[in-house]
């Protein structure tokens, strides 16, 4: 059913570009404003002047003047990577997360072969598509899941490490498995949507592909942490009681819903985050932080904080396989695929 093949990767040449330390950055929209500023003035060649660039044509044009100066070069021949990540969760618990990083055929999701489980929203699919068009390269993998065993590791240094995170290069991989799988989007489901339409006006072989990191449903080390939400306005009529949000949290009896008035446990059908959506929320921002939730309703920022469990990944996986999708932010598979480390030129 997938396809999944070896590609020509583009990565930073360390000698010219500088330590990848100081090019790498998490994928481009969980980076705040004040932290693009950070990540720009880390190095003249930091990823991050690609994905949040100023402009389309910057980043274009950076691009290609990294390509020609030799600040990326191209690996002399295609391959996949084995990949992992070591990483603290939200919870406080040292874990490691293994997959493999490959070329992934693109397909629409009616045909059941790549599954989505959550809801996306026309703006950010809008300007990924103007800045696939100007680079004509995937900057960032997509996450994605398969039911299939996790990946070994070689038993070598790896080729590329950096903050955790480790890649080797595997020339002689077998991907045959892939071709019977589903695959469920973990993350990135604006820019599988903008490569699937970057592909229908472009038609060219190569952009029927795009990078992704395949990662193990059965993966010890992979894990599901909420995205909470902090409402700018919220007429919801519950009933408060003067406890502490956190200890009603622990309770798990349902999401947790904080205002000035107190706080209360609410359950219903459906995951969390659909529950909230149906509390009818405004302006809502998102964080996976119980403390920045909390301190957004304590300093009058918000009116309310809604205190949200993780689904179980048999709720992602039923979800998607019904052909039904969740919120925006249902899910926070931790830790983000770093930035910066390979590229994928169409």
């Amino acid at each position: 059913m997938a396809e999944v093949k070896p590609f020509q990767a583009l990565r930073y040449d360390e000698r010219r570009a500088g330590p990848l330390e100081l090019l790498v950055a998490p994928p481009y929209d969980v980076i705040s404003p004040a932290e693009r500023e950070d990540y720009l003035g880390r190095s003249p060649h930091n990823v991050v002047h690609l994905t949040l660039p100023d402009s389309e044509e910057e980043a274009a044009r950076s691009f290609e003047e990294w390509r020609r100066d030799g600040v990326l070069a191209e690996e002399a021949a295609p391959a996949v990577w084995a990949l992992s990540q070591d990483y603290v969760g939200p919870d406080g618990v040292r874990r490691t997360r293994n997959g493999i990083v490959g070329a992934l055929r693109l397909e629409p999701y009616e045909r059941s072969i790549v599954l989505p489980h959550e809801r996306t929203h026309s703006g950010p699919k809008e300007g990924r598509l103007r800045l696939l068009r100007a680079t004509r390269a995937e900057l960032e993998p997509i996450f994605l899941l398969h039911e299939g065993p996790p990946v070994g590791l070689p038993d070598r240094e790896p080729d590329l490490a950096v903050d955790g995170t480790r890649l080797w290069r595997l020339e002689d991989a077998n991907l045959e498995d892939f071709a019977d799988r589903q695959l469920l989007i973990a993350d990135g489901h604006h820019r599988y949507e903008t490569a699937l339409a970057f592909h229908g006006e472009d038609g060219s072989p190569e952009s029927a592909f795009t990078m992704a990191a395949l990662v193990s449903s059965r993966e010890e080390g992979l894990t599901i942490f909420p995205t909470h939400r902090v409402a700018g306005r919220f007429a919801g009529r519950l009933h408060y009681g003067d406890v502490d949000p956190r200890e009603l949290l622990a309770e798990d009896r349902g999401i947790v819903v904080v205002t000035r008035d107190g706080a209360a446990a609410v359950d219903g059908e459906g995951t969390d985050a659909e529950i909230v959506e149906r509390l009818g929320p405004e302006d809502v921002s998102y964080t996976p932080s119980v403390d920045e939730a909390l301190a957004a309703v304590e300093n009058g920022h918000a009116e309310a904080a809604f205190l949200l469990r993780p689904p179980s990944l048999d709720e992602v996986w039923s979800t998607a396989a019904s052909g039904r999708t969740m919120p925006q932010k249902s899910t926070y598979f931790y830790p983000k695929l770093v930035s910066g480390l390979l590229f994928f030129s169409l």
